[in-house]
């Protein structure tokens, strides 16, 4: 390969991986919670009224979100360095699909994940392929592009902490994760 291919190809690979950073990564925001406990009065509200259960309600609210319901799916999983959508995922895409078809203001934000191996960019990227791959076969079902968002979390949102063959296959994967 002459020096300019290789420029090329430098220039090219630097392009995507910086293209995979500002692909949409989203940090949603919690509500911040004191750090210091006021102090409770006889009924356990505290200065400003609130009980421990309104503290709970604030940290925790309520799913409210749109979707298909709890009996389907909103996970996909993938094969190890893999961005295929497996033929057994195929009713999770049409469930998710029909319900977005039929439900045109709906949106969901298709979150691309992998396990920790592997660098941060590389990770990223594969997240991004996930992800696009999944919302390919939702649309190739029925459902609009704009009500869907690709985005990648990398290795960044595991869902298992460990370093197990199990644990890092319950990362590899792309949530669907319906927008209120």
């Amino acid at each position: 390969m002459n020096h300019r291919s290789a420029l090329l190809l430098t220039a090219l690979a630097a392009a995507l991986t910086l293209g995979g950073c500002a692909s949409g990564v989203k940090m949603n925001k919690a509500p911040v919670e004191s750090k210091t406990a006021e102090p409770a009065n006889a009924n356990g509200a505290n200065a400003q009224g609130a009980g421990q259960s309104q503290v709970a309600a604030v940290q925790a609210p309520a799913e409210t979100n749109a979707g298909p319901g709890p009996d389907v799916p909103k996970s996909v999983y993938f094969a190890f360095n893999s961005y295929v959508v497996d033929g057994k995922y195929r009713p999770v895409l049409e469930n998710n699909a029909q319900y977005l078809s039929t439900h045109p203001a709906a949106h969901v934000q298709l979150q691309g994940n992998t396990d920790a191996r592997g660098s941060r960019e590389y990770n990223l990227a594969l997240g991004q392929k996930r992800a696009d791959a999944v919302m390919k076969g939702m649309e190739l079902l029925g459902a609009k592009p704009s009500q869907m968002e690709a985005i990648s979390f990398g290795k960044e949102k595991p869902k298992a902490l460990g370093t197990t063959e199990a644990d890092y296959a319950e990362n590899r994967r792309v949530d669907i994760v319906y927008q209120k």
